[in-house]
């Protein structure tokens, strides 16, 4: 690990977690603004339509690599309840921010993130990359978590276009960071995106696992298979203190 001269970190699960009910909260929130807004909708099958709406763009995302937005998610869902409206109508945009006022609440900073990334920044360039389909929720998020003063760059996939693991925005990230793609260690938890894509793009994949090793609740998604593991050979991390020793630094710098 001598060589590497930047690190890059995923957001969700690597360095905040999201309390179990935020999605729950979350669709309420969408549904009541919605409602507001003087759609008349029937709240279970609204739900059933919007989970399925996602599905549907989160898994032609995983084909082409292209990022998807809530606002589609929400106008397919309308129309399958005979609401036809344009994703880009203000009272979708309404909803989308009602949506996202859950993740706000219910986000909690990792134990000692603060601090590993407060060292870390006196050795090495650091960056973000996270898929987050709403850029401007994403960044009130690192900012209520005091966490965008660490980072040279961030790279959010809702902005960007395209979505881990797709090559595009590991690629984004390296450029930004002035560096090379073999300087590079990304940390992430999650093994298709995060472990198998930075290896794809050609960085050092350092796999995240305290989340899963602590046994933390936290809020599941549809986006990829659960209890995947990455391949033999990816340095696995169970506490930050584990991720010093990988850089050659010692445990407490």
């Amino acid at each position: 690990m001598n060589a590497i001269r930047a690190i890059g970190f995923d957001l969700f699960n690597t360095l905040i977690t999201v309390e179990p009910q935020t999605l729950e909260d979350a669709n309420k929130r969408l549904f009541s603004s919605l409602s507001g807004s003087g759609f008349e909708l029937d709240a279970d099958s609204f739900r059933k339509a919007h989970r399925a709406a996602a599905i549907r763009h989160i898994d032609q995302g995983r084909r082409d690599g292209r990022e998807t937005h809530n606002r589609f998610w929400i106008r397919d869902a309308l129309e399958e309840q005979g609401c036809r409206v344009s994703p880009d109508d203000a009272r979708i945009g309404a909803a989308v921010e009602a949506y996202f006022s859950a993740f706000l609440e219910h986000c909690r900073l990792l134990p000692g993130t603060a601090e590993m990334l407060t060292v870390l920044r006196s050795f090495y360039r650091l960056g973000l990359l996270t898929n987050f389909t709403h850029g401007p929720a994403a960044r009130e998020i690192l900012s209520h978590m005091s966490l965008d003063p660490f980072f040279q760059v961030v790279v959010i996939s809702g902005e960007f276009g395209y979505r881990k693991p797709d090559p595009r925005p590991f690629d984004e990230l390296v450029k930004h960071l002035g560096v090379e793609s073999r300087q590079v260690l990304f940390v992430g938890d999650d093994p298709e995106p995060d472990i198998l894509g930075a290896g794809r793009a050609g960085l050092n994949p350092v796999w995240s696992t305290y989340v899963r090793d602590q046994q933390i609740p936290f809020a599941a998604g549809v986006l990829y298979p659960e209890h995947m593991d990455p391949e033999p050979g990816v340095p696995r991390i169970s506490s930050w203190d584990d991720l010093f020793p990988l850089l050659g630094l010692p445990e407490k710098p």
